[in-house]
């Protein structure tokens, strides 16, 4: 169950809800359960905004940390013996970590389903650069962090958010006022004598990571598990920013940690110099590589890129249909794929509904769950007939009867054929081929032949009028 709070006031306390589940083993070095524990707060003493959990339980006291999963493995043990002339059990060290997620990320299956594997992904990172530090020959990286052996457990905490969210922190922080991909804050002090190794928190924009991730041509999880690997190589006193060696160490340790935990992609840093290398280079690809950059990209891999606008309005002829009066297959995906990041389509056109509702129905996106229904909003006839929420109607504009009957008697006269178009009904007053291909091509309403002009203009109110002329 997907738990959603909003912002509370200043003065809300802070209050837990925990659970306790057994979790499989996810590798050789954790041979013991994992209990996992789901905690949600009301307020995040660092951040000030509030989060939604993935499930909930039994209330507890309070608790430091935001919401969000908590893994624990007490099988990782790190390793300094007591000077003790008998044997005692090496210390096991807990591995605390909490994946939180920001209130205004969508309720997605992927963004649940990534949350879920990091719970289990980021112990073992965790526990591979653990064991990196020791004895490395880093010349560069910040060693107040030296021996996690010394400590009982490790927590850490990673948040998923939107753009605007880190953008909020990077201006607060780092005084950038511009959304980024990933942001790592410590909360390690080392003159603080605890058992606790507070390592901090890792932020991970969810909306950049899922554009960087079609741009790279790999998937939403390999690059958060990217970014949650450099993030937490900063935390460990790695800092690509101050030299080029330093930046030269941190990227082979990112390469060293990927490829030991058989994770697709490259380190961020390695991303970010072929990145600005090819941009300096001004190489233009053609249209073949083109083709293969957009193959490498994965479907739906920015269904959580939040839109910046809620509606789209759209015409029928020269728009979404072709010349052939069809929606194409490209269009359809386009339209599927807004649908589905919570654009709403409407429909604006000189059609009448039932031809739109029509022409969605050969490529079902006709009905409840579709673009357009009887019960969708929508702009038709030329603005003549508007719908609104729940398709009622908001808005018509009615021809006036006495220019009708002019024209219906012209028409007579003339042998020109001529339409009336009565909201979901189309009249005239004799059969002409060109009468039924607006209905056979453009699949408005078939024509209905009225006896005379009387009887048509008796039958319904007319919004607009459409003659052929030879």
């Amino acid at each position: 169950m997907l738990l959603r709070f909003s912002r509370p006031a200043l003065h809300t306390m802070e209050r837990a809800v925990t659970c306790v589940t057994q979790l499989p083993h996810f590798s050789p070095a954790f041979n013991s359960a994992i209990s996992s524990r789901v905690s949600l707060f009301l307020k995040s003493p660092r951040f000030g905004f509030s989060f939604h959990a993935l499930t909930q339980c039994r209330t507890e006291g309070r608790h430091r940390l935001v919401a969000g999963v908590r893994s624990e493995s007490k099988e990782y043990r790190k390793v300094r013996r007591r000077a003790s002339k008998n044997k005692e059990k090496e210390k096991e060290l807990q591995l605390r970590v909490e994946i939180c997620l920001e209130e205004d990320l969508p309720d997605d299956p992927e963004i649940l389903s990534i949350a879920e594997l990091l719970r289990l992904n980021v112990p073992m990172a965790m526990k591979l650069a653990f064991d990196g530090l020791k004895g490395s020959g880093y010349k560069t990286r910040d060693t107040a962090i030296s021996d996690v052996g010394g400590f009982d457990s490790v927590e850490l905490s990673i948040l998923l958010c939107n753009d605007e969210f880190i953008r909020k922190l990077n201006k607060e922080w780092r005084d950038e006022d511009h959304a980024t991909d990933v942001l790592s804050m410590s909360s390690h002090i080392p003159e603080l004598k605890i058992p606790i190794l507070m390592l901090g928190d890792i932020v991970i924009s969810v909306e950049t990571a899922a554009r960087q991730a079609e741009e790279r041509g790999h998937t939403l999880l390999d690059e958060i598990r990217i970014l949650m690997v450099h993030g937490l190589l900063h935390l460990l006193g790695f800092d690509h920013e101050i030299s080029e060696e330093a930046e030269v160490e941190m990227e082979r340790e990112e390469e060293i940690l990927l490829k030991s935990l058989d994770w697709k992609g490259k380190g961020l840093i390695k991303s970010a110099c072929d990145a600005e290398t090819n941009s300096n280079l001004n190489f233009h690809q053609n249209s073949s590589d083109d083709e293969l950059s957009k193959d490498r990209k994965k479907e739906g891999s920015l269904r959580f890129y939040k839109p910046k606008f809620r509606y789209i309005f759209c015409d029928m002829d020269g728009t979404l249909l072709n010349s052939k009066s069809q929606i194409s297959s490209t269009t359809v995906n386009a339209l599927r794929e807004a649908s589905s990041r919570g654009v709403k389509i409407v429909i604006a056109t000189g059609k009448a509904r039932p031809a739109v509702i029509d022409i969605f129905k050969t490529v079902d996106l006709a009905g409840k769950d579709g673009i357009v229904s009887e019960f969708s909003p929508g702009v038709f006839l030329q603005g003549l007939l508007v719908y609104g929420r729940q398709g009622q109607e908001i808005f018509r504009s009615n021809l006036d009867p006495n220019v009708c009957k002019e024209a219906c008697l012209y028409s007579l006269e003339s042998k020109v054929p001529l339409i009336a178009f009565c909201e979901g009904r189309c009249l005239t007053l004799f059969h002409d081929p060109l009468v039924d291909s607006l209905h056979t091509i453009y699949h408005e309403p078939k024509a209905e032949v009225m006896p005379s002009v009387e009887h048509l203009l008796a039958s319904a109110e007319i919004q607009m009028l459409l003659t052929f002329r030879f």
